[in-house]
């Protein structure tokens, strides 16, 4: 059992280092030299989890859902919706395998990865957020589910690169991202819905109960 535990310890330590380094070079300039000194393990360890740079470089991406805390229920699936946002902003600054992999869905270098399954996993979990949400009677009826969720998804992608272009990092993403809600669901969401929704900046770590340490 300590000889997995170790095991797993390793491979963590190597995704987290390979995330870091992705994400500050991007994925053509990452250097598996760079991500063996971060992570402190041998070409070996490294090899023995992962069978090349891109192989490791899609471990990093399929991670990016899965290391997102999901939010707890609520009452209104709007509150919901938003808070998956939200929640993903607030840990885009502190979590570096998340940051790794946004940097790596969106870098334009390395053609041979599949970048694919993040778009479509966060536009399956807002979906199904927004079709609840319709049938609990929160949505204007003009509204279907199946535009607005890949609308979202997309508009994240490009707030992400405009921050990390224009500030070279991510920080202000929540910020944005309440902008974003507060000047889109108007148009999406029933009044008395939207009057008791939080979409204000900070709602991540509220969300989860944790402290706004973010900058």
């Amino acid at each position: 059992m300590a000889k997995q535990d170790r095991a797993i310890r390793t491979r963590q330590a190597i995704l987290e280092a390979a995330a870091a380094v992705f994400d500050e070079r991007g994925y053509e300039a990452a250097k598996l030299s760079d991500i063996l000194r971060l992570a402190q393990v041998t070409k070996g360890a490294l090899y023995f989890h992962f069978d090349s740079k891109e192989d490791l470089a899609h471990a990093v991406i399929d991670a990016q859902v899965s290391v997102v805390p999901a939010p707890p229920p609520q009452i209104s699936k709007v509150q919901e919706f938003v808070d998956v946002g939200m929640v993903f902003a607030h840990r885009l600054t502190c979590d570096r395998v998340l940051s790794g992999s946004v940097r790596l869905t969106l870098d334009q270098g390395g053609h041979e990865l599949n970048r694919s399954g993040p778009y479509r996993e966060w536009t399956e979990i807002n979906l199904r957020l927004l079709t609840e949400a319709k049938k609990a009677g929160e949505l204007l009826p003009h509204v279907d589910p199946e535009e607005i969720a890949p609308l979202v998804v997309g508009s994240y992608a490009g707030l992400n690169l405009m921050t990390h272009a224009l500030e070279g990092h991510r920080s202000s993403m929540e910020r944005w991202a309440s902008a974003l809600y507060r000047h889109l669901l108007p148009s999406v969401v029933v009044p008395s819905v939207l009057t008791v929704l939080d979409l204000e900046p900070g709602r991540g770590a509220r969300a989860l109960g944790v402290a706004d340490d973010a900058p």
